[in-house]
């Protein structure tokens, strides 16, 4: 069997199109599969990416770097190699990856998820021959609880803390999660409550907002002056502030974490007053459930340990191994 993909040190690497997806270091061609930094590498020559992640890309790259979107969906050429783009479901704009070759068909899912995010595309099943999958929860530890009951309970939580004088702080990813915690609350609490971000996020969000995602009211804390009462508001912040000089403004608050990995006992909630379970990649049963849905009779698992996802799937008859990554 041909290899549509391979590991390189640079990256997935496609021979039969000659382009890498999410290099690790600079190449000539890179698909980037979502604007994450950590699936980003600058200096490439040209960037192919999905249409609804452009600009969150172009903001990554800096200005001069040459990006190519597509819409999902749309097939384009790299080399011998038929591409197209498909919604993961992770972030907005992120993709999985088709490479069709001669009739045979492989699927780089890059991260993904399958539970309901209104602040990005749903995941859009693709039948292939091989699907390379993350495997970022790959043990069945990791079950999120039902769509939406996460961003209820944050809002619970908001208001629990309003009512006892406090500040909220919810520690949540500047890309991806904070918007997507934005937009669940809309169904939770009055679509007029102004949420208030970290200057790190605030372009983020206003990107988002130029895609027509729809969101809480947000403004920043430097916008605020000195001496600012922040008592009973949210405030959105990116996890590195955690014990940082810089929320003691915000004082006095209660902490919280917005993350999957709050999902099993592995001491990470201890530093916070609360952690929510949400996550924007998928859970042990969504990864069982993707893999079945595409078809594929062999499967790759990328980022994470894939060990048990691997013996899983050798057990139900399917080739599996695990693909290096740089990430």
């Amino acid at each position: 069997m041909t290899e549509l993909v391979v590991s390189r040190p640079e990256g997935l690497y496609c021979p039969a199109g000659d382009f890498y997806i999410d290099p690790h270091k600079r190449v000539t061609r890179a698909v980037v599969t979502h604007a994450h930094g950590d699936h980003v590498k600058n200096g490439c020559a040209r960037y192919w990416t999905a249409t609804p992640g452009y600009r969150l890309l172009k903001e990554r790259l800096g200005a001069g770097m040459q990006v190519r979107p597509y819409d999902y969906g749309q097939v384009f050429e790299l080399g011998d190699a038929r591409v197209s783009l498909h919604s993961a479901g992770h972030i907005l704009g992120s993709a999985q990856v088709r490479i069709e070759v001669g009739g045979e068909v492989w699927v780089v899912s890059g991260d993904y998820k399958r539970d309901a995010d209104p602040s990005c595309a749903p995941f859009d099943v693709q039948r292939c021959n091989v699907f390379v999958t993350e495997a970022t929860f790959a043990s069945p530890q990791y079950v999120w609880p039902p769509d939406g009951s996460a961003s209820a309970q944050i809002a619970e939580w908001w208001m629990a803390n309003r009512a006892a004088g406090h500040a909220s702080v919810l520690f949540t990813y500047a890309l991806g999660k904070t918007q997507r915690v934005l937009a669940e609350l809309m169904r939770h609490v009055g679509v007029d409550e102004t949420v208030y971000l970290h200057q790190t996020m605030t372009k983020l969000v206003g990107l988002y907002r130029r895609e027509g995602i729809a969101m809480l009211p947000t403004r920043g804390v430097n916008e605020c002056g000195g001496g600012y009462d922040f008592r009973g508001s949210l405030i959105l912040v990116p996890p590195q502030a955690f014990g940082t000089p810089w929320l003691r403004r915000l004082a006095p608050y209660r902490t919280g974490f917005a993350s999957g990995w709050m999902g099993a006992d592995n001491g990470r909630a201890a530093k916070y007053d609360r952690g929510f379970t949400l996550s924007d990649h998928a859970d042990w049963p969504s990864l069982l459930r993707t893999i079945e849905q595409t078809g594929a009779r062999r499967v790759l698992a990328m980022h994470g340990d894939s060990r048990v996802l691997i013996d899983t799937l050798r057990a139900r008859g399917l080739q599996a191994d695990a693909i290096d990554t740089p990430h």
